[in-house]
């Protein structure tokens, strides 16, 4: 099945086909509709495991289990699917965390209590995300990747946060789910129509014309794309893929974006959306313009750590769980593109081991966070206090949790981290030692900082005596469809921490072909 790539493709459009069977059944019949969108992304788990076993290890640097085949003719693109070691463990996570938003869903329903609808969003956002990670074809990765946008902004402007906002400059008040949803949409479409220039522009400037991601890395790699026009294709693609990162100064629209969306949009927003602006930059920006990427790559270094260290500062100055949770990803995100910028294998690896952290350690912060909010009804962390006496258990994953967001060694946080710093000592040949071991420097400052913040939320949030206002009042506990959708994550990120060959016994021979073919590393 994997062979022919029919595998690959059932993991993509089952929660489609999901959605569609889902939106069929009537309104009324909510545990049926519960039921499929269960069953559907549940499949497309199942496969994405089967793709695991079904995947050649000792061949990990080659693409597999896909297929190439003609698709709109007329401008030579194609239905051409496929996985590395680098895609598979991105495809696997995101087949994971979905399965789990939806387990998470069964008895946490935003307002208004739509499940129908909210369940088919959540399936076609699978959808696009699947389809990202095995597009080899840059008009199918395109689709794929602009699939997710609409179903994230109806999410956030549908069942977002009502809480009254002023929007800035033109100093309007609106609903904060309404500003947010409509910032998130513009920025994202910003940045993907300089992307889609970019494609366009490898299309016209390619010996032959192509989208084919494969055949351009070859193009690229034989010097195809070496000249002035090839400087503007990468400007284009790093706004693209910027934006959506996000990276530092294009992450505005993330923390309103977290802040406003319902706890699965910002689980399913922070744990694989934000991925796949990197996961561009390594499967399409460093094959296929190696040249542009070595003169970009200290620029990119520079903004990683300003990001990382003006996220940490930001997450300091805030008195909402959920915002300092959000301007955390802006920080763990610039670790990731540190790691890129070095062009070394160590600092691939550790972006793709940190993508998958992120994932698994941000969505349950915010699964946590969505879970407090729906108790106290509040996210102002000074109202907080105590919560370990209220809610033990509840208390106890929010401080594992943070433990592991700061980067403790035996966690999945640490690997990315502490890996990214190391690349930075050693860049790739040719690039400027200076500006990177200065980076290393201060990202290292920036996970002291990143270790205060998160020490400050626990303080505010667990330690402490229960204020007043909650006196009298009984908190549930977590529950069991929290359990069940938290314990994986939970036992996930201490594998990684302990095992990180579960991630880098995929990644390390893709990424060890990547530099070598690219930039002969």
């Amino acid at each position: 099945m994997f062979d022919s790539g029919w595998g690959l493709s059932l993991i993509v459009f089952l929660p489609l086909v999901g959605a569609g069977v889902v939106l069929a059944i009537p309104k009324a019949q909510e545990e049926t509709q519960k039921m499929t969108a269960l069953l559907f992304a549940g499949a497309a788990f199942v496969l994405s495991v089967l793709a695991v076993f079904a995947f050649d290890f000792g061949g990990a640097a080659e693409l597999q289990l896909g297929t190439d085949r003609s698709w709109i003719a007329a401008i030579n693109a194609n239905y051409h699917i496929g996985v590395d070691g680098i895609s598979l463990p991105m495809l696997v996570l995101s087949t994971f965390v979905t399965v789990l938003a939806i387990v998470y869903s069964w008895d946490h329903w935003p307002d208004p209590h739509n499940p129908k609808a909210f369940l088919a969003l959540i399936l076609i956002l699978a959808t696009g995300m699947n389809g990202t990670f095995v597009a080899l074809d840059l008009i199918l990765f395109f689709v794929f990747f602009e699939v997710v946008l609409l179903p994230m902004y109806f999410m956030i402007g549908i069942w977002g946060d009502r809480a009254e906002v002023v929007v800035p400059v033109l100093k309007l008040k609106t609903e904060m789910r309404l500003y947010a949803s409509i910032k998130f949409f513009l920025f994202t479409l910003f940045g993907s129509a300089f992307m889609l220039l970019g494609f366009l522009a490898l299309y016209f400037n390619a010996p032959e014309r192509t989208f084919d991601i494969v055949q351009l890395s070859e193009y690229g790699q034989a010097g195809a794309f070496a000249t002035a026009a090839g400087g503007w294709i990468f400007a284009g693609l790093f706004l693209g893929f910027a934006v959506k990162v996000p990276m530092f100064p294009f992450h505005t629209w993330l923390p309103d974006a977290h802040t406003a969306a319902p706890t699965v949009g910002s689980v399913l927003l922070a744990a694989i959306l934000l991925k796949l602006g990197t996961y561009g930059f390594i499967r399409i920006s460093l094959p296929i313009l190696p040249d542009q990427a070595q003169d970009w790559a200290p620029i990119i270094a520079i903004l990683a750590v300003i990001g990382i260290i003006y996220a940490s500062l930001a997450c300091l100055a805030q008195t909402d769980m959920k915002r300092l949770i959000a301007f955390s990803s802006v920080g763990h995100m610039g670790f990731v593109m540190l790691g890129i910028a070095t062009l070394t294998d160590i600092g691939i690896n550790a972006a793709v081991i940190g993508m998958v952290a992120h994932g698994l350690i941000t969505g349950l912060l915010f699964f946590l966070a969505g879970s407090m909010s729906h108790r106290y009804h509040t996210r102002e962390m000074a109202r907080l206090g105590g919560n370990q006496k209220l809610m033990p258990i509840m208390g106890g994953l929010l401080g594992f949790t943070a433990m592991a967001s700061l980067g403790l060694p035996g966690l999945a946080g640490f690997w990315g981290e502490f890996m990214a710093l190391l690349a930075s000592f050693n860049p790739l040949d040719g690039l400027p030692l200076g500006v990177f071991r200065t980076a290393m420097v201060v990202g290292a400052i920036g996970t002291v900082l990143t270790a205060g913040y998160l020490l400050w939320m626990l303080q505010k949030v667990n330690f402490g005596e229960p204020k007043e206002e909650w006196a009298g009042k009984e908190f549930h506990d977590v529950d069991a469809y929290e359990m069940a959708a938290w314990a994986p994550l939970v036992v996930a990120i201490i594998a990684m921490g302990v095992f990180p060959k579960i991630v880098f016994g995929a990644t390390n021979d893709a990424v060890v072909n990547l530099v070598q073919q690219a930039f002969g590393g």
